[in-house]
């Protein structure tokens, strides 16, 4: 693991392999770890940066509100000091926010995007008002607000059959500060809407959606993608598509990446 700081506050990653550089964004919860067997796969043909968010994993919260434009000016200062002028980045659910916004501050420096179980969409009134609540939720019961916001990922078929990858997934997810929950919810709540970047056709752009997603409606993910080039890939199954659907990702990811 390498560290460097930004803005007095530490920042975690891990830098593998070498050739074209990739960079993976976790998700809300989840931390660079997540990664762990695309980086391995990944690494023998590329070089692969994944990332700790803000607040997240390793690196350490910076403030009470982690907008998705300071996770994206922290993610850019990682890259200037590895040299890396161009990546393909691949941005799960909150990753994929972050990865929205670097593309806003530095369109140059984007080679691809892949939106894995994300959007380019800003919350709606509702899940604003669902933010706030979870904000709430968090305070009272920590424990408990994780582990039902990590079951609500998967989709209902799912819950059985991946209860062991569930339990790791909370397991990362609980060690998760308070204050890295709290500061990601209020910058995810506040984020602008982006759908202008699909639009653009300035690079490449693969969405990835779950039919059974319960955290992203899927017809109305659609909709963000229509009269554009971005290209879409639908799984059967819910929000954790790097679990529910590993070896079709694996194939899909290869693919675009090439």
């Amino acid at each position: 693991m390498k560290t460097l700081l930004y803005k007095n506050t530490k920042i975690s990653y891990s830098d593998s392999g070498t050739g074209n550089a990739i960079v993976l964004l976790h998700g809300f919860l989840e931390n660079k770890k997540m990664w762990k067997d695309y980086v391995a796969f990944f690494s023998q043909k590329y070089r692969v940066i994944a990332i700790d968010l803000l607040g997240h994993g390793e690196s350490d919260c910076l403030g009470y509100v982690h907008e998705m434009e300071e996770n994206a000016n922290a993610v850019n200062e990682v890259l200037e000091n590895l040299k890396i002028e161009k990546a393909i980045f691949l941005g799960h659910s909150m990753g994929g926010y972050v990865g929205l916004a670097f593309a806003e501050l530095y369109p140059q420096k984007i080679q691809k995007l892949v939106l894995l179980n994300s959007t380019s969409k800003e919350d709606s009134a509702e899940k604003k008002l669902n933010r706030t609540r979870a904000i709430k939720a968090v305070k009272q019961n920590y424990v408990n607000f994780v582990s039902l916001a990590i079951a609500n990922l998967f989709s209902e078929n799912n819950r059985i059959r991946l209860a062991d990858e569930i339990e790791k997934v909370k397991e990362q997810a609980l060690k998760t500060p308070l204050q890295g929950i709290i500061a990601s919810l209020e910058g995810m709540k506040i984020r602008k809407d982006r759908e202008w970047l699909l639009r653009e056709n300035r690079f490449p752009v693969l969405l990835i959606l779950g039919k059974k997603d319960p955290v992203l409606n899927y017809e109305d993910s659609l909709s963000q993608i229509e009269d554009t080039t971005v290209e879409l890939i639908s799984f059967y199954d819910g929000h954790m598509s790097h679990i529910e659907n590993k070896d079709e990702l694996i194939t899909v990811l290869t693919d675009f990446f090439n």
